[in-house]
């Protein structure tokens, strides 16, 4: 799905078809707590939401204070406790998330007309992203009814030994702004087709999809409080409510390392159940067995997706020495081609940053990396012409170990090319980082890919493939990227409790 929707492929739509047609029916100006549209209690506060291609302002939204997210927080406890939502069927849930998954299919272009116009991602990524994130509403719809229990064989003649899963409660869902619905989507799906309700803070960047999403959950019926959506762009205050409140019983996260850490910190002391996918920095690595085509495929679908704005991008390239000419070559004469520009166009592969602090970042890193003499053969610069958050496919070689490009997430269009030697020296370096979320590498031996499979310290590992997320597999990260999975059956995992229920005393005679 992705390969054919994601802003790397190439169309023939023509530009006049996917400039923006008007979405006014699903931009909604305010939050949504206890299923009310709502201001913020700070003199109706709001804050600005910019297209990052051009810095127009699209839309506002109420600045929520810690007391406005404290009113959501009870509208979720009151909801979860209700009889329209605790006391329903895993077949009622089930209904009702089946209905959201309908009306997210039947307005999934406006949905992506919003997400190109606050993420500045390109119409055909943002297309993709609808599929993808409601994939997980269907799952998670079909999901909840089989949350299974067990019926332990007991050890005595007179016991039986029952096990059965129950929902935590409120969870608080944190969610960034590079996937601002599929984020959503795969972390409230699995809440509430568990029995949970949920709190959800989306990223100041992109609020207006999230909130267009909520939109549609409440015209599918889903009860009030059961679905909450809290925009601030404070969010440190609003992080620790959600970290100390006892009525919040989970958290889930997605975003930087840093913060994931502070999260996991200060929940401690409620021992909160925490699912956190963190930062990666994952190994792209080319051996000299490949099909090359295939694997340049696979670099830029991984690397140029969202601009290089994805958790699971390829962040260093190591290839093997006979074959590193012809894949940088090849790479080369791929990213020239790639169209820059407004996302809003269809032919259009590479949008803009998503904010001022993202592109300063990028463009240090390549500063860093120029500085400590490595090759830019590509890019390596601005592109004001084309806006201000704007910067050129990159693509870097003979990087040094003391550039920052070598060991830290880069998040943007930019390639560090390492060489290497044999399997041993790429497996080492690939494992040589603190983060461990996705890994990619390309080889036709058979021997080798059940190896390097193996030996890879990630948590997903695509084997001739640049693609890997699915609704159906488990999605997360070992070492400093994260605890917990998303996505699969085991999606449902953080958010249930397991109850054992001993009957003792029984006679069976």
């Amino acid at each position: 799905m992705w390969r054919q929707l994601s802003g790397v492929a190439r169309t023939g739509s023509s530009l006049s078809l996917c400039r923006m047609r008007g979405f006014s029916a699903l931009v909604q100006d305010k939050a949504l707590v206890d299923g009310a549209w709502v201001d913020s209690s700070n003199a109706k506060a709001t804050f600005e939401v910019r297209n990052p291609a051009n810095g127009a302002v699209i839309g506002k939204v109420p600045n929520m204070t810690v007391a406005d997210a404290q009113k959501a927080i009870d509208a979720a406890k009151q909801a979860y406790e209700s009889k329209e939502w605790r006391s329903l069927t895993a077949k009622d849930r089930s209904n009702l998330l089946k209905k959201w998954h309908k009306l997210i299919e039947q307005h999934s272009q406006e949905i992506a007309e919003i997400m190109t116009a606050e993420s500045g991602k390109p119409i055909n990524e943002s297309k993709g992203e609808v599929a993808y994130g409601n994939a997980f509403v269907e799952w998670f719809a079909e999901e909840a009814r089989r949350i299974y229990g067990e019926i332990v064989p007991s050890a005595s003649p007179n016991r039986e030994i029952i096990v059965m899963k129950q929902p935590i409660g409120v969870a608080a869902l944190i969610t960034p702004w590079n996937f601002p619905m599929a984020m959503i989507t795969r972390k409230a799906g699995a809440a509430l087709a568990a029995g949970c309700t949920v709190v959800v803070k989306p990223s100041e960047d992109t609020p207006l999809t999230a909130l267009a999403v909520a939109k549609l959950a409440v015209d599918a019926g889903i009860p009030k409080g059961v679905i909450n959506v809290v925009t601030t762009n404070k969010a440190a205050p609003i992080g620790d409510l959600f970290c100390k409140s006892p009525d919040v019983r989970g958290i889930s996260f997605t975003g930087s390392t840093e913060v994931g850490k502070l999260l996991f910190r200060n929940s401690a002391d409620g021992i909160k159940r925490i699912c956190l996918e963190l930062g990666g920095n994952a190994p792209f690595i080319v051996f000299d067995s490949a099909d090359i085509e295939k694997a340049v495929d696979g670099a830029m679908a991984s690397k140029f997706r969202n601009c290089g704005q994805t958790c699971v991008s390829a962040n260093r390239f190591f290839v093997q020495d006979s074959v590193y000419d012809k894949f940088v070559g090849q790479l080369k004469k791929r990213v020239e081609a790639l169209k820059i520009g407004d996302g809003q166009g269809c032919d259009v592969q590479i949008g803009p940053l998503i904010n001022e602090m993202q592109f300063n970042k990028v463009s240090g890193f390549v500063e860093d990396a120029r500085s400590k003499k490595a090759n830019i053969i590509l890019g390596g610069q601005p592109l004001p012409d084309k806006g201000s958050l704007f910067y050129a496919p990159t693509i870097v070689t003979d990087v040094p170990p003391s550039a920052q490009l070598y060991s830290e997430e880069v998040f943007g269009p930019v390639v560090s090319i390492i060489r290497f030697r044999d399997e041993e020296e790429a497996v080492k370096k690939a494992n040589d980082t603190r983060r461990g979320l996705a890994g990619y590498f390309y080889s036709e031996n058979l021997q080798q890919v059940f190896r390097v499979a193996k030996r890879l310290e990630v948590g997903m590992v695509g084997v001739n493939e640049g693609i890997i997320s699915a609704a159906e597999a488990p999605f997360g990260g070992v070492k400093e990227s994260g605890v917990g999975r998303e996505g699969s059956k085991h999606g449902i995992d953080d958010y249930v409790d397991i109850k054992y229920i001993c009957m003792g005393n029984l006679k069976y005679d």
